[in-house]
């Protein structure tokens, strides 16, 4: 299995992967082209966390095919290695090092890295180059952590959770610096909890639950394919408010517009967004409170 040849930077078929009893991946099949940012979704311990440290070479598998530009993770090289970057959600920088001194010094370990006053000033820490890395806020070590995942010019990036704990400023901020890089070439592969970073940054997404993928396509196929019906929302004259859900909603405004005889009280129509469609593939459609947008954190 190659991906070089099928214009595909990842290529799994059939993964696999047991912790005892527990199966954590059962039968995984991905494939991500190259240039594109494929998002993996899913909830606690759906497999996602694993999946990225087999694609990485960190974890072995118990059965399946993969391919990760052109190479088994199993068996690595050095070389393969450089080509892959990797954001996990815990930090890895040296706390007593400067910005600086921490970027350079991982810039050393590539045969072609990236120019470290650059890569710095891309993840918007300038102004903090000459900061020790225990004085940066949360948020900036986060961006750190993206640094030294880019600072190898990687063709491919696996981003882990990577803005778990951002504030709401500093997740776009983040979202502008994985645009920049998808624009420059880079494969990435993102994990997340956040269906909205998943919709506004993911070329194609797969939704993964009990270790498979459940379904897997553009993040407008998925709304189509899952998100059937639509809600229309109006007053009735005596104030009375109404809703009804309908796969035709063109056809239910244009019954009330007649029944209305033009302008309709409190018309609202509201399509499946793609956290609905999430909820729905992972059997959370009927929870409350608990959304994509504010659960924490993969433990696999």
């Amino acid at each position: 299995m190659s991906t070089d040849a099928n214009g595909l930077a990842v290529d799994v078929r059939g993964l696999r992967k047991q912790y005892g009893d527990m199966t954590a991946v059962d039968g995984i099949d991905l494939e991500i082209r190259r240039g594109e940012v494929f998002g993996l979704l899913g909830p606690n311990g759906a497999g996602k966390s694993t999946t990225v440290e087999i694609l990485q070479g960190n974890r072995e598998r118990d059965g399946g095919e993969v391919s990760v530009l052109g190479t088994d993770p199993a068996h690595g090289t050095r070389a393969w290695r450089s080509k892959v970057g990797i954001v996990w959600q815990d930090e890895s920088a040296p706390a007593e090092l400067t910005v600086r001194e921490t970027v350079r010094h991982f810039a050393r370990y590539y045969p072609r890295p990236r120019d470290p006053e650059r890569v710095i000033a891309q993840v918007g820490l300038e102004a903090k180059a000459d900061s020790r890395v225990k004085a940066l806020s949360g948020g900036q070590r986060r961006r750190l952590d993206v640094a030294l995942g880019v600072i190898g010019d990687p063709e491919l990036l696996l981003l882990d959770e990577p803005t778990t704990g951002f504030d709401p400023a500093a997740r776009h901020q983040f979202w502008d610096l994985i645009r920049a890089l998808a624009d420059e070439g880079t494969t990435i592969l993102l994990t997340t909890h956040y269906l909205q970073e998943a919709e506004a940054l993911a070329d194609r997404l797969a939704v993964v639950t009990r270790g498979r993928v459940a379904a897997g396509g553009t993040p407008a196929q998925l709304r189509d394919r899952f998100g059937s019906q639509a809600t229309v929302e109006w007053t009735e004259p005596d104030g009375t408010p109404r809703s009804e859900r309908t796969a035709t909603p063109t056809r239910t405004v244009a019954e009330l517009t007649r029944r209305f005889d033009g302008e309709i009280p409190g018309l609202l129509v509201s399509r499946p967004t793609l956290e609905d469609v999430y909820l729905r593939l992972t059997g959370q459609a009927g929870a409350t409170g608990a959304t994509g947008a504010s659960a924490q954190g993969d433990a696999r």
